[in-house]
């Protein structure tokens, strides 16, 4: 996440989460998906662009010991205080503040929208850096034929092919693990990836 698109959460912080700060928000596809990629893990995960920070308690509900971070100040200090149990921090996900093969899991849930293709590879990469072997990464993403840019309502974002975005997770050094997608009348087409750090 760059500085303009930080700045452009940071205005409207309040408004979306009201909107999207809730699991009451989350369609019930996700929370099972997600649930059972849990289960599937122990010890600590990132949840890296963690926004309000639902998601991140969401995890530690399910017996995780999970960090939110996010480039967002505001999105941090709503989630300091919606979920005191929980730790979030201020970080940007190319540069996350673990020591190298420490973590369990990562959850990135569309907090890569915004990368540009050219650039989304650096947070791959640091993802892979921090987890441990065979560790866990779960990616969710808009999905679509083409990658492309699109009017987001917040600041631009893109749509991936699972395809396209299964080969950055190769290049970075992750094995893809099962894809997802669902397409819905009300909704941009959602695709979501689990992979393994090799």
């Amino acid at each position: 996440m760059t500085n303009e698109v930080s700045e452009a959460y940071a205005r409207r912080a309040a408004e979306y989460a009201g909107l999207f700060g809730s699991m009451d928000a989350v369609h019930p596809s996700d929370r099972q998906l997600v649930a059972t990629w849990a289960e599937g893990i122990n010890g600590c995960v990132i949840d890296a662009g963690c926004g309000p920070g639902q998601w991140t308690n969401f995890l530690t509900e399910h017996r995780l010991a999970a960090c939110g971070v996010d480039l967002v100040p505001e999105f941090i200090e709503h989630a300091r205080t919606t979920y005191p149990g929980v730790p979030f921090e201020v970080s940007s996900l190319n540069t996350l503040n673990v020591e190298t093969g420490t973590v369990d899991g990562i959850f990135s849930w569309y907090s890569l929208i915004h990368h540009e293709p050219s650039t989304i590879g650096i947070p791959l990469q640091e993802f892979g850096r921090a987890l441990k072997p065979d560790g866990a990464l779960l990616i969710g993403f808009f999905e679509g034929p083409l990658v492309n840019q699109f009017a987001h309502g917040v600041t631009p974002a893109y749509r991936w092919p699972v395809s396209v975005l299964s080969e950055k997770l190769a290049a970075a050094g992750f094995e893809v693990v099962e894809t997802h997608t669902r397409t819905t009348l009300t909704q941009r087409p959602h695709g979501a990836i689990t992979a393994r750090r090799k």
